[in-house]
């Protein structure tokens, strides 16, 4: 079953279709449909409201609302991204020289949260990899780093020591050229809100949801394995791969199933998919690998 727009939960409470068309036409314009074997899913997708009102973005405070309660005050305008590391052209490129001819697409995919919960995302993007290519690979690199804005006067949560501040995550080369993985700037069909990582986000959908970095200002090609904020932190809780997987349990609750978002609260929870239902696409990435080691 293939998604589009049209399938989505209504957004009547926040904008009429009308409004929409109009509002949106440049973005709109630029979509493609999903290809069938990236955006099948049976699940309803979840409404703007879920999607925007319940997240983790821990620069703007650590409940569920409060990326939404404070990322208003985030400057998106200008902004700019370093692309630098084992890359032909290395260089500061503004937002509009990131998005400049890259293919748009509506990808909906599952998102799949490390803490156990779960929604499905129409997110507006390209895939990485174009980018990636664009910019120009070298052949010694082997992985992908990414940064997310420091800026503690508008992101209220970095001016605590939860974390060692900036976010920072990372992907094997070959998951970040993979044709699932995109850089979204949209969602719901208009320009990214700020609480879900404006203006460019990553989304890797068979992983768990943190290694999906928000607001990136650096993108770096290197030979080692980077470090990444949560494995830093707590390396036995949160391996570099993150790949969504069933059957490796967080040291402190299950991972056999997941509470689906907007469902209600006395809804059954779901079993948890491997690779978050994405196998077919992903698993022989991992080919001879022990994923309850590399986890």
């Amino acid at each position: 079953m293939r998604l589009t727009w049209s399938d989505v939960t209504p957004k009547a409470l926040f904008m009429s279709r009308r409004q929409w068309m109009t509002g949106a036409a440049s973005i709109a314009a630029l979509a493609a449909a999903s290809r069938a074997a990236q955006a099948a899913v049976e699940d309803v997708p979840n409404s703007f409201e879920d999607i925007t009102r319940y997240n983790n973005f821990y620069e703007f405070g650590y409940d569920k609302e409060d990326p939404y309660r404070n990322a208003g005050q985030l400057t998106i305008d200008p902004w700019a991204v370093v692309i630098d590391g084992l890359v032909e052209q290395p260089g500061t490129y503004d937002l509009a020289d990131v998005l400049a001819g890259q293919p748009t697409e509506e990808r909906i995919y599952r998102l799949r949260c490390v803490e156990g919960w779960s929604m499905v995302i129409p997110w507006l993007g390209f895939e990485l990899g174009h980018l990636l290519r664009r910019v120009g690979v070298q052949p010694a690199a082997k992985f992908v780093a990414f940064e997310t804005l420091l800026r503690p006067a508008e992101m209220p949560g970095q001016r605590t020591g939860l974390l060692d501040w900036p976010y920072r995550e990372g992907l094997r080369i070959d998951e970040a050229m993979h044709p699932l993985t995109i850089l979204a700037s949209g969602l719901y069909g208009e320009e990214l809100p700020r609480q879900n990582g404006a203006p460019l986000r990553l989304v890797v959908p068979w992983k768990y949801g943190f290694k999906s970095i928000k607001s990136i200002v650096r993108i770096t090609l290197t030979e080692e394995m980077p470090p990444t904020t949560w494995n830093m932190m707590q390396p036995r809780e949160y391996g570099f791969y993150a790949n969504v997987n069933p059957k490796v349990d967080h040291p402190r609750w299950s991972q056999a199933s997941e509470r689906r978002i907007g469902a209600g609260f006395f809804a059954p929870r779901i079993p948890t998919q491997m690779f978050n239902g994405y196998a077919e696409e992903v698993a022989d990435l991992y080919a001879g690998m022990d994923l309850r080691v590399n986890y």
